[in-house]
């Protein structure tokens, strides 16, 4: 940087012995302290800039930071698949024993429409055996009194 700067200046002395002028429309005194101040400041922000851009900066808190960044994320993805299967097992668990609650009764539905069945088939059968009974009568039940006063008679 320092070379570039003895470049200018050297250059800048060169158009002043030439006559050029550098934009500046104020008597010759002036416009050489102006040059200097801008030059001086020109290379003090030159300087600054060198220094600041040259100076050790440390790299090792960012990669603790990362680190640690970089472990939360894979502890977290780890939480997050543990905690996916387990939800999984506890719904196919909670599936089982549904179908398993299903199942015991729809086989004590069907226990008892059997039985239901079982007792439509024997009242069926006292029905038809007094149906039966009333067919095989030789006197209607409204008559009956009179035939069994017959039969008295006929015992006498």
């Amino acid at each position: 940087m320092n070379e570039m700067n003895q470049k200018n200046e050297a250059a800048e002395t060169e158009k002043r012995q030439q006559g050029i002028e550098t934009g500046f429309e104020s008597s010759e005194g002036l416009d050489f302290e102006l040059e200097q101040a801008l030059k001086n400041f020109k290379s003090s922000m030159h300087a600054w800039s060198e220094a600041a851009y040259s100076r050790p900066r440390s790299v090792a808190p960012t990669l603790r930071q990362r680190s640690w960044r970089l472990a939360a994320g894979w502890a977290l993805g780890c939480v997050l698949v543990a905690g996916s299967v387990s939800g999984g097992l506890v719904e196919r668990h909670h599936r089982a024993e549904a179908a398993r609650i299903a199942a015991e009764q729809r086989a004590a539905l069907q226990r008892q429409l059997e039985d239901q069945q079982a007792r439509a088939k024997v009242s069926d059968e006292v029905l038809l055996a007094g149906v039966d009974s009333d067919v095989s009568r030789q006197v209607p039940s409204a008559m009956e009194p009179l035939a069994q006063m017959m039969q008295d008679d006929e015992v006498k």
